[in-house]
């Protein structure tokens, strides 16, 4: 079997690869300025995100801590508040303990096209940030798979029945953990470059899940550069 952290990353022309998790707010802020954005350039025939997972209950060998997810809502919101947030509302034993099956539809679904596990992804970032739905539990995800419009369902509950995308999703965790990925979200262009956390500085006020992100800077206008980079390099 070939060594994961060996694969190239750089993807074809007209693709944005991103490695992220859903369980993170600098990523779902990410993923809404590719899509916001690409629409708003009218690039949405032109590029394409290849999403991958940064899984990082496995990265940190435990689940992600709902204090720090809660710690970040209203300072992330404040920054991107059209992404859709809310502090969780759902019944405490809703909050989701993992995101692996949400990570694995999405990389199943890729198998359709990247149009439809790029829907999905969006969908189920909003259904965990926006909408307090517990996106490990299989019947929401296949729900919110049926509201992008985009997703073959029946094809969708096959391939997680077979588990086609597990292989998959352990070989970018595998790669997650090396030093090729730095951080979710990460960001990898046509033309070798990439880009960490793109256009986000940011800091901590105490410990992950007591204190609270800090945010040194912000600048929106770098997915402007990424998309037309990944059109036309």
């Amino acid at each position: 079997m070939s060594d994961p952290t060996t694969a190239d990353l750089t993807p074809p022309r007209g693709v944005v690869t991103v490695f992220s998790d859903i369980w993170c707010s600098f990523a779902h802020i990410a993923i809404h300025r590719l899509h916001a954005t690409r629409a708003r350039l009218g690039l949405e025939e032109q590029v394409s995100f290849d999403l991958r997972a940064f899984p990082l209950e496995l990265l940190n060998d435990a689940p992600s801590p709902r204090p720090g997810t809660d710690s970040e809502v209203a300072r992330m919101a404040s920054l991107e508040p059209a992404a859709g947030w809310q502090l969780w509302q759902a019944k405490d034993w809703l909050y989701p303990s993992t995101t692996l099956p949400a990570l694995e539809a999405v990389l199943a679904a890729k198998e359709q096209s990247l149009n439809a596990s790029e829907q999905l992804d969006l969908g189920l970032r909003r259904a965990f940030w926006a909408e307090s739905r517990c996106i490990s539990h299989r019947k929401v995800i296949l729900d919110v798979a049926a509201e992008t419009g985009a997703v073959d369902v029946d094809a969708l509950t096959e391939a997680l029945d077979d588990g086609r995308a597990r292989r998959t999703l352990a070989d970018q965790a595998a790669l997650s953990k090396s030093d090729r990925v730095n951080c979710s979200p990460h960001l990898f262009l046509p033309d070798g470059s990439d880009h960490a956390n793109p256009g986000i500085d940011v800091g901590w006020e105490g410990a992950y899940g007591i204190g609270w992100p800090v945010i040194a800077s912000d600048d929106p206008k770098v997915y402007e550069d990424i998309l037309l980079r990944a059109a036309t390099e």
